[in-house]
């Protein structure tokens, strides 16, 4: 299918070939008629992707301070390509679709095969959207008109938050898309509403809708204020760096009046603005109550009507309502149809069109599951890869570690990020369900990065079709799953390994540590400055990332065993406690090794960015080694070393020429089962120690 793409670091858009995505659980896939432009917003998009490096850097500060941070510890050239590479990834354009269902993801109730429906799916000829995000459209509002029901719940919720009473005069400035519709929401609502856009072609819209109309830069607060008296309250609809738009709000607001911002403006608040008239002040987040809520948006978990009457998809069915009754009225602000391969016209033309539908001819099945970028034979390789999964890190790590050896696949979901990245690493086919690689008889190996929780069901399809399985710590996030994978690979059909990307193990400075050891008993500590990470990411619940001391720190729990080598019987964990609560991301984890080694592993998440991430410390017989943060590695008390400086490298390229050339020979697998197992269950005994309390046995 054909999806509207943009790269971030160029500006560029165009339309690329993707797999059409898979209708999960609690998704619908629905076939696209037409989708909303949203200019303002899309323009924005447009000019932030153009904008130069220092640009973009001035436009996010809060990031800035992060890179600066990481060019402290990593370096300069590593953090420059991070963050080239990042900034090089395409985004999905666009938010107002709508079409019709034709694939229904397990859990989905109240929508059949055929419903017209609107989403804030993106522009592309397939979109798979949370029940959520979906809402059926009525008979008589057309598929033009439907498209705005989703940037109408953006004004409505505006309008919501404002709270406006029978009769009350509102200013609305930037008169756009949402901003006309805010109008129409306004005048249904019995007020007065004021409208302030500089415009022309807006300003004859709404003076057609029977509204006063005033161009800001040629009208002063003070004359808007002599006209018609001071406003009840103000919505700020527009985009723009004008720092002197709040100002005017406030200039033209009654003492005690409400401001409510749902546009992109710069938030310079003059407090004696605010100050002397009391007024409130609040930003508008999108749709309305769920949005951001992985719980409402992605579990499909509705928040009960008699305490949130308003969702963001109650938002959606209200605006089709209205567009039903014809008291939101819209086809005026359609300024013209076009089609995917025209959308970068759009932004060449000097005038400013409000509200671009974009028309699809419906000929995309559902049933295209792969792209073919160019036809490869392996014939002569002894291993053939497939990865699946297609985040962060098989863009940035996994598959540049990958380069010049043979992979035939990469699969995800979703389907746009792995055609991305399969353009860049020369990959041959793209697919949305991993199933159909298993089926591939050239693929031997299946390289897994996917999601946490989604790695033991993908781990055991592959066993039982027979294929050698690497897969990204952490194995599981459970026992249940460990147990799921050691029967799997127990009743493997064919002689398979199962290797976990505990990558470290084969840097080549923990290479020269295991050389310099002589494998007796010694003390292991390793500290990780992990850094701090959002409370909404995914990594940190329990469900899907299993916490990250679980999903992170099982890297250096096998790291110990590895240098020790000797599997860990018991562990004690104790974490930092704040207002009575424990943080499980700031840990330090005991061991216990079977051969009377002892190991420490610190993670802490909220220590300074400019600190070294990672140090290792190992004492034995007299001896010491450290290695700061896997550049350095001093030698004490050792005849023949002393220290040695590399360039930082955490393993990643060895574990893979190593795990390659294992099955190619046939020397038997990379890592012992019993490793992995011993591992991968400390992990889960060191997160129930944090709850039990004391020493836990790994079994």
């Amino acid at each position: 299918m054909k999806q509207l793409v943009q790269n971030l670091r160029t500006g560029e858009t165009f339309v690329l070939k993707v797999p059409v995505p898979l209708a999960r659980k609690g998704y619908v896939l629905i076939r696209s008629r037409k989708s909303l432009i949203s200019a303002g917003t899309e323009r924005m998009l447009v000019r932030f992707a153009k904008a130069g490096f220092l640009a973009k850097a001035r436009q996010q500060p809060d990031k800035l301070r992060l890179v600066l941070d990481k060019i402290r510890t990593d370096g300069f050239l590593k953090t420059t390509r991070s963050v080239l590479r990042r900034l090089d990834q395409l985004l999905p354009l666009g938010y107002c679709n709508v079409g019709e269902i034709v694939a229904i993801g397990d859990g989905v109730e109240g929508f059949t095969i055929g419903d017209r429906v609107v989403s804030n799916g993106p522009h592309a000829e397939m979109v798979c959207v949370p029940v959520n995000l979906v809402a059926k459209v009525p008979a008589n509002v057309p598929d033009d008109e439907a498209a705005f029901a989703v940037l109408g719940a953006v004004g409505l919720h505006a309008v919501r938050l404002l709270a406006p009473a029978l009769g009350e005069r509102v200013a609305v400035i930037g008169l756009g898309l949402v901003g006309l519709m805010v109008v129409d929401l306004l005048l249904a609502q019995g007020c007065q509403p004021i409208g302030l856009e500089p415009d022309e072609a807006r300003m004859r819209i709404a003076d057609k809708k029977g509204i006063p109309v005033l161009n800001p830069l040629k009208t002063a607060p003070a004359a808007i204020l002599e006209r018609y008296g001071e406003m009840d309250a103000v919505i700020i609809t527009a985009s723009g760096k004008s720092p002197g738009i709040i100002s005017m709000a406030s200039a033209i607001c009654r003492k005690r009046g409400k401001i409510v911002l749902t546009g992109d403006v710069p938030l310079h608040l003059n407090r004696s603005d605010f100050y002397q008239k009391e007024l409130t002040f609040q930003v508008s987040c999108a749709y309305g109550p769920g949005r951001y809520d992985h719980a409402y948006e992605e579990l499909g978990l509705d928040y009960p009507l008699p305490y949130v009457r308003w969702t963001e998809n109650r938002n959606f069915q209200e605006v089709l309502r209205l567009l039903a009754s014809g008291a939101l009225r819209v086809i005026p602000l359609i300024s013209g149809h076009i089609t995917l391969e025209d959308y970068s016209k759009i932004h060449t033309n000097k005038a400013k069109p409000l509200g671009i539908v974009i028309d699809y001819d419906g000929k995309c099945k559902s049933d295209e599951p792969l792209i073919v970028e160019r036809v490869k034979t392996f014939g002569r390789a002894k291993v053939v890869a497939a990865v699946i999964g297609a985040g962060n890190f098989a863009g940035m790590t996994l598959l540049p570690s990958l380069r010049g050896k043979p992979v035939k696949y990469i699969a995800s979901s979703g389907g746009l990020r792995a055609a991305e990245l399969a353009q860049k690493h020369g990959i041959p086919l793209v697919l949305s369900d991993y199933r159909q690689i298993l089926e591939d008889n050239e693929v031997n190996l299946v390289i897994i990065a996917t999601r946490h929780d989604q790695h033991v069901p993908i781990v055991i399809d592959a066993l039982q079709a027979g294929k050698h399985v690497f897969v990204e710590k952490p194995l599981a996030i459970d026992a249940q799953g460990i147990d799921a994978v050691q029967s799997a690979f127990k009743q493997a059909p064919a002689p398979v390994s199962l290797t976990v990307g505990f990558n470290r193990r084969y840097a080549p400075q923990i290479l020269k540590m295991c050389e310099l050891l002589d494998g007796a008993p010694m003390n292991i500590t390793i500290t990780v400055n992990a850094g701090n990470i959002s409370e909404n990411a995914w990594v940190h619940d329990g469900t899907r990332g299993g916490g990250r001391l679980v999903g992170e720190a099982c890297h250096f729990i096998d790291l110990v065993t590895w240098l020790a080598q000797s599997p860990v019987k018991e562990v004690c964990a104790n974490a930092l406690t704040v207002r009575g609560c424990m943080s499980a991301e700031n840990v330090s984890v005991l061991m216990r090794l079977e051969n009377g080694s002892a190991g420490v592993v610190n993670y802490f998440s909220n220590g300074h960015g400019g600190y070294p991430k990672e140090r290792v410390e190992v004492h034995s017989l007299g001896r010491t080694l450290v290695l700061d943060n896997f550049r350095k590695l001093t030698g004490y008390g050792f005849r023949d070393f002393n220290e040695e400086k590399l360039q930082p490298n955490k393993g990643h390229q060895e574990q893979f020429d190593r795990l390659f050339e294992h099955i190619s020979t046939g020397k038997g697998p990379l890592m012992r089962a019993e490793e992995i197992w011993n591992s991968s269950r400390a992990a889960l005994a060191a997160r129930d120690s944090l709850w039990m309390g004391g020493w836990v046995k790994v079994v």
